[in-house]
């Protein structure tokens, strides 16, 4: 895979390059900054483009106000935004802003390499991968929803792992289910929330959040999405 990355600081920026390049994935740029981004993806045309949320001048938001560009204006190209903490509006601005391969994790995932580039491959195949802390704090932004409410509690624990990129046959293993039963699931989920079924693992998951605006309960966490 071709992948670009934007990271300001210097030792996370080359180990992330190593971690690449050893998984036989091609580093065509790695920035410092975005003063240069639209223009090297433009000239490079990475399959993916990893930044971090917070870079230079302000080390507010220009990371993800660029994912978000670059969304808009890439509609094929792979995303993950990396973030020291989770940042609960950055992270509903990106997720809302389009659809198309996405991921949303935490710097510390990076330092588990089975489970970072793993996280990468699947991004780069078109999943939705989001970081079980973020989605752990977007399904609680709101405790109540009349509409989560018609949910059984199974129901809602399918949910929560379908938002974190799962697939059916994730969330069967990890629920000790067959696929046909997480299937029927999740037609029961959709048909509750006044969704149409989707088979695309991705907009999928952009469709249940944006729906019942990012609330509701998580699933229990063991570890980084699968």
């Amino acid at each position: 895979m071709r992948i670009l990355i934007c990271e300001d600081s210097v030792l996370l920026r080359e180990g992330i390059v190593r971690l690449l390049e050893d998984a036989d994935h091609e580093v065509v740029a790695a920035l410092p900054d975005t003063g240069e981004l639209a223009e090297t993806v433009a000239a490079t045309a990475p399959d993916l483009a990893i930044l971090d949320v917070r870079l230079p001048p302000t080390f507010t938001d220009e990371g993800i106000r660029a994912a978000i560009s670059l969304r808009a204006a890439h509609p094929a190209l792979a995303i993950l935004v990396l973030s020291q903490y989770v940042e609960e509006r950055y992270a509903s601005e990106l997720i809302t802003s389009g659809s198309g391969s996405l991921g949303y994790l935490l710097k510390d995932r990076v330092a588990d390499v089975a489970e970072f580039l793993d996280s990468i491959e699947r991004i780069g195949q078109g999943a939705t991968v989001l970081d079980p802390e973020v989605v752990a704090q977007l399904l609680t932004r709101r405790a109540h929803d009349d509409r989560l409410a018609r949910l059984t509690e199974r129901e809602r624990t399918v949910l929560s792992l379908i938002a974190e990129g799962r697939s059916n046959q994730a969330i069967a293993a990890t629920l000790f289910l067959s696929e046909a039963s997480v299937e029927k699931h999740i037609t029961a989920i959709f048909q509750k929330l006044g969704l149409e079924p989707d088979e695309n693992g991705n907009r999928r998951v952009l469709a249940a959040l944006a729906h019942y605006d990012l609330g509701g309960p998580a699933a229990p966490q063991n570890g980084a999405a699968r």
